[in-house]
C-alpha cells in the first residue's frame, strides 16, 4: 500500500487518494449499548428487571427455558432495547449457578467495567494527535488473552478495543486482573456484528489489517502509519472467513519453529508495537 494513499491523521485523506471515498459523508457505524461482567451476579425476576431499568451494565441474562409472561416478558423487552444478550438455559443449570437458590428462572451477570459506544472510540481517535489505532477481536475466548491485549493496547496507545457480544469472553473480573489495571484506561466497545462493524470502520477512513497464517505478506510489509484496525482471530480457529473478506490486508507472523501460530495476546502485542515502530516519534 503506497503511503500516498494513506491518511496520516484523524481519518483525513489527501484529494484523489483511494481512501478518500471512505471518509465521504457521515460515519456509518453501528451504535451499541454499553455493558460490564461476572464480578457479581443478580438473581430473581424483580432484581434483574430493576437492574435493567436503572441502567446497570449487564453482560448477559440467563433465563430458564419455559419462563414467560409478566415480568419475564418485560425483562426480555428491556434487554432487547438495551442490547443485552438473553440466553435460554435449562432450569437445572440455573440451580447449579445460583447462590441464593431463589433465582425464579432468571439470573444476570454484571460486567467488570462499562462498555462504550463505538462512536466514543472513533471520537477519541479523532481528537488524538496520533492516527487512529483500534484493535478488533474476533471471538477471543480466553479471559487472560483479553486482559493481556488490553494491557498491551494501553501501552501502545491504542484508542480502543472492539469485541463481539456473542461467542467471546466479556469484561470479567479475571480479564480485569489480567489487564493489570489497563481495563480502566482502554475503551472497549461490544458489538453485535464484527463484519458489519469493520465495514463501518472502513467507511470512516480506516484500513483493516487481519492476521492469517496463510497470508502472503509479512506483518512488517504493510503500512500502519495511517488510521488502522488490527483484527486478531480466535485462539483456535483464527479469523472467520466472513471477517477475512472484510480485511484490506491479511498478514502473517513468521513461524520458524515447530508450532504453527502464536498466542492471540502475543500476536496482538507484536502487531501493536509494529504500528508504534512504523509511526516513530508520533506514537
Amino acid at each position: 500500500m503506497a503511503k500516498a494513499e494513506r491518511t496520516k491523521r484523524r481519518g483525513r485523506v489527501e484529494p484523489g487518494t483511494k481512501a478518500q471515498s471512505r471518509t465521504a459523508g457521515k460515519r456509518e457505524v453501528q451504535p451499541h449499548a454499553a455493558s460490564k461482567e461476572n464480578i457479581e451476579q443478580i438473581e430473581g425476576r424483580h432484581p434483574v428487571l430493576e437492574a435493567l431499568k436503572s441502567g446497570r451494565e449487564l453482560n448477559k441474562i440467563l433465563m430458564a427455558e419455559g419462563v414467560e409472561g409478566g415480568s419475564a416478558n418485560e425483562i426480555l423487552a428491556r434487554a432487547k432495547e438495551r442490547g443485552v444478550v438473553v440466553q435460554r438455559v435449562p432450569k437445572a443449570k440455573l440451580d447449579t449457578i445460583s447462590v441464593t437458590r431463589n433465582h425464579q428462572g432468571v439470573l444476570a451477570y454484571l460486567a467488570a467495567k462499562d462498555y462504550v459506544d463505538l462512536e466514543v472510540i472513533l471520537e477519541a481517535a479523532d481528537r488524538s494527535p496520533r492516527p487512529g489505532l483500534i484493535v478488533v477481536l474476533d471471538e477471543i475466548e480466553d479471559p487472560h488473552n483479553l486482559g493481556s491485549i488490553l494491557r498491551t493496547a494501553d501501552g501502545a496507545g491504542a484508542h480502543g478495543v472492539i469485541i463481539p457480544k456473542r461467542r467471546a469472553v466479556p469484561l470479567t473480573a479475571v480479564v480485569a486482573k489480567a489487564s493489570a489495571g489497563a481495563i480502566e484506561h482502554v475503551p472497549v466497545a461490544r458489538v453485535t456484528n464484527i463484519s458489519q462493524t469493520l465495514e463501518g470502520l472502513k467507511k470512516a477512513g480506516y484500513w483493516v489489517i487481519g492476521t492469517d497464517v496463510g497470508a502472503a505478506a509479512m506483518y512488517h510489509q504493510v503500512d500502519m502509519t495511517g488510521p488502522v484496525v488490527l483484527v486478531i482471530g480466535n485462539e483456535g480457529k483464527g479469523l472467520g472467513e466472513v471477517v477475512k473478506k472484510r480485511c484490506d490486508h491479511l498478514i502473517r507472523l513468521p513461524m520458524i519453529g515447530h508450532v504453527q501460530s502464536l498466542n492471540a495476546g502475543v500476536a496482538a502485542g507484536i502487531l501493536l508495537y509494529e504500528a508504534v515502530r512504523q509511526r516513530g516519534s508520533r506514537s
